[in-house]
């Protein structure tokens, strides 16, 4: 125990000796990300690159553990093969972020740096082996662990949006994960923990808002990267069934962000790695709360999932469903709370009727299409026409080509507020729908219907005409080409 505080001492000492100087060197130097009145809610231009201070923290005091006769230097001289072989997936997903603060780089090379970390943290060791108490086949250890290192990672970079965020819930993190290894006498865990919690805890002396220096990508990334590979090792060590919920539970603020993120992209067809005003911190700015009032409650949420992590960790194995049971009900709560549109209109889409409405109307106009395909006039096109309008509900169809006119029109035409749908044809024909306001119709499906009418009547050959004529199905009334609608 006199080692874990002995080195969570010295790494906040260093870290608060080196984040100010770090910060000077960026300022002399420019390296600074200014706020863009959207996205970065920072009234100033801060540094960027706080992340070189943490790490220097973390590894400085680190070493001197190594190099002690204390009882924690020899706990991890005896673990140290494992981390030498994960220095250099830790220094390239570091040095990637460093990049990408001081010149920039693009979402694919930063994806494919983090999977370069993440294969090499595999080759060190760091593997999931289970899953809710079930084995995995050797072929799959590998992707699930990247998988799961990846998100991790871009978890804590995506979060890093007010100051003293990203930081403060890591150190939540890390301490959880902290007490947890000792909870299981993991003691070569604990004491890797600690010269990260107390770098973290310096470093918020300057990030917590008003912040004076940011995190930047070296450090989000880095701190994920970490963290994910600590609860790899944690989950090793775990004596429930359900062993990696423990770590989701500690990273489950960073984690919901970034599965939120993706899943509303996904619903909007937008870019995954595209930027946008959604995120979690975003969605409370936008609810009237100031930055640092919603950082607390991310800080409230982060100790509720660590919380019910170190219990999940020390109940008997009869509880463990009714723990995870309390944090999908908190994070269920929680994300309602936030007001996701995308989300309620998915599951009204889903659960309220429109889906099977949507299929059955994209299933009516398949066969609409396909018997229009297979009309071989221009009234058997017209015949289809008219009866697929009149059960979409319009109120009167008319199709002008070639000098002659067809028209059809419901008894409440004239009462109905309705708007138009215009297809123009070839030459100076069309075909004019008047649909009422009130029509439940999707506009995917009226596409449908126009797509198909202009293809068909397109490609249909047709013998030119000198006298226009109006069929009501009844029979064809003649009259002068020059005639008005």
């Amino acid at each position: 125990m006199f080692s874990i505080l002995l080195v969570l001492a010295v790494s906040f000492l260093i870290s608060l000796i080196a984040t100010p100087v770090c910060r000077d060197v960026c300022l002399r130097h420019g390296w600074v990300d200014r706020p863009d009145a959207n996205r970065k809610v920072h009234t100033r231009a801060a540094p960027r690159t706080g992340g070189v201070a943490i790490m220097i923290s973390f590894a400085a005091a680190l070493s001197l553990l190594i190099a002690s006769p204390l009882s924690g230097g020899a706990i991890v001289k005896q673990g140290f093969p494992l981390v030498w072989r994960l220095l250099p997936a830790s220094a390239l997903v570091f040095a990637a972020g460093l990049v990408d603060d001081l010149l920039g780089l693009k979402p694919w090379q930063k994806l494919a740096a983090q999977i370069a970390g993440a294969g090499l943290a595999c080759w060190g060791g760091i593997g999931i082996q289970a899953v809710g108490g079930h084995a995995l086949p050797n072929w799959s250890t590998i992707p699930i662990t990247v998988l799961w290192l990846v998100a991790c990672t871009n978890a804590f970079n995506l979060i890093d949006g007010l100051d003293g965020l990203a930081a403060g819930l890591g150190l939540f993190a890390t301490l959880t994960t902290c007490v947890g290894a000792l909870l299981q006498h993991n003691f070569a865990l604990a004491v890797l923990t600690v010269p990260l919690a107390g770098a973290l805890l310096g470093f918020l002396r300057y990030n917590f808002s008003p912040a004076t220096i940011f995190l930047g990508d070296c450090g989000s990334q880095a701190i994920g990267f970490l963290l994910g590979c600590y609860g790899v090792v944690w989950s090793q060590k775990a004596t429930t069934l359900l062993g990696m919920t423990a770590p989701v539970m500690a990273l489950s603020v960073p984690l919901l962000d970034v599965a939120l993120s993706v899943l509303r992209r996904l619903l909007r067809a937008r870019p995954v790695f595209g930027a946008d005003r959604g995120h979690i911190h975003h969605r409370l700015l936008d609810r009237g709360l100031t930055p640092r009032r919603a950082t607390l409650i991310l800080y409230a949420g982060s100790g509720i999932g660590a919380t019910l992590a170190v219990l999940q960790s020390v109940v008997h194995r009869q509880y463990t469903g009714l723990v995870i049971l309390l944090f999908c009900a908190a994070a269920w709560a929680g994300i309602q709370r936030l007001g996701y549109v995308e989300f309620d209109e998915a599951r009204r889409i889903v659960f309220g009727g429109l889906f099977r409405h949507l299929l059955s109307a994209r299933l009516s106009m398949r066969q609409f299409e396909e018997r229009l395909s297979r009309a071989g006039t221009v009234e058997e096109s017209w015949d289809l026409i008219r009866t697929a309008s009149t059960e979409l509900g319009f109120t009167h169809s008319l199709l002008r080509l070639d000098g002659k006119a067809w028209e059809c029109q419901s008894s409440d035409a004239a009462a109905s507020e309705c708007w138009e749908l215009r297809i123009p044809l070839e030459g100076s024909g069309y075909a004019r729908f008047l649909v009422p306001f009130h029509t439940p119709i999707q506009t995917m499906t009226l596409t449908s219907f126009a797509e198909a009418i202009r293809r068909d009547l397109k490609s249909r050959p047709r013998p030119p005409a000198r006298t226009a004529s109006i069929a009501d199905g009844r029979g064809v009334l003649q009259r002068s080409a020059s005639g008005n609608d």
